[in-house]
């Protein structure tokens, strides 16, 4: 089933400026972090030192310095806030309430690297995480896939529970081009998806008050 909601709720469920959990998602796995501290350190160390060379335009160099240490922070920042404005960007928006109609896993590559072996030749090493996927039905029939990468808690996920999400899109019908968020789980209060684009607790409250009218 699909529920219409006014635009002027989505402000209360997608964020313009990243939240925490937005946050840690887009610092990323500790090789990304990695990059993001030799881009702020070099970054950094080379405008301090124009800008200690005197010239006038030693406070560019200066703010530009203070700027790439704090890489590290507002990189992040900057880039979940870019996630939510291409999500808060679509015409139409409605909650998806309907259930899970099959559940399977799959492999995912997230990086790669060549390595010498004992004989000496080169083969790629693969680093793999498994993806739980979930597809999605409602009285209507199939809708779509939300894949995530796989937890502990995800043991608990049967076939059959309701599920509810935003579903996005610039046609009205929602029967092409759209887009579907993390998800909740009411029966078992659990959060599923691969970026938290909701603000959960307003979703559930919004959830509560359109569904039980």
């Amino acid at each position: 089933m699909l529920i219409p909601i006014n635009s002027s709720q989505i402000s209360k469920l997608i964020p313009a400026v990243g939240t925490g959990s937005q946050f840690k998602y887009a610092l990323g796995n500790p090789r990304k972090i990695l990059q993001r501290v030799i881009v702020s350190s070099i970054g950094g160390f080379i405008s301090l030192i124009i800008s200690s060379t005197g010239d006038q335009t030693n406070n560019f160099w200066l703010f530009l310095c203070v700027g790439f240490f704090l890489y590290i922070i507002w990189g992040p920042i900057l880039e979940s806030s870019r996630k939510n404005l291409q999500l808060r960007k679509y015409k139409f928006f409605s909650i998806f309430d309907g259930y899970i109609s099959d559940i399977y896993k799959t492999e995912k590559i997230e990086s790669s690297r060549e390595q010498s072996n004992r004989q000496g030749r080169l083969e790629v090493i693969e680093n793999k995480r498994t993806w739980l996927v979930l597809e999605l039905e409602d009285e209507e029939g199939y809708l779509a896939k939300l894949s995530f990468p796989m937890e502990n808690k995800h043991s608990q996920i049967r076939l059959g529970s309701s599920i509810r999400c935003l579903i996005t899109s610039d046609n009205s019908n929602f029967d092409r081009d759209f887009y579907l968020t993390d998800a909740w789980l009411p029966e078992i209060n659990l959060w599923v998806g691969e970026y938290p684009y909701l603000l959960r607790p307003a979703f559930e409250e919004i959830c509560y008050i359109y569904l039980n009218r």
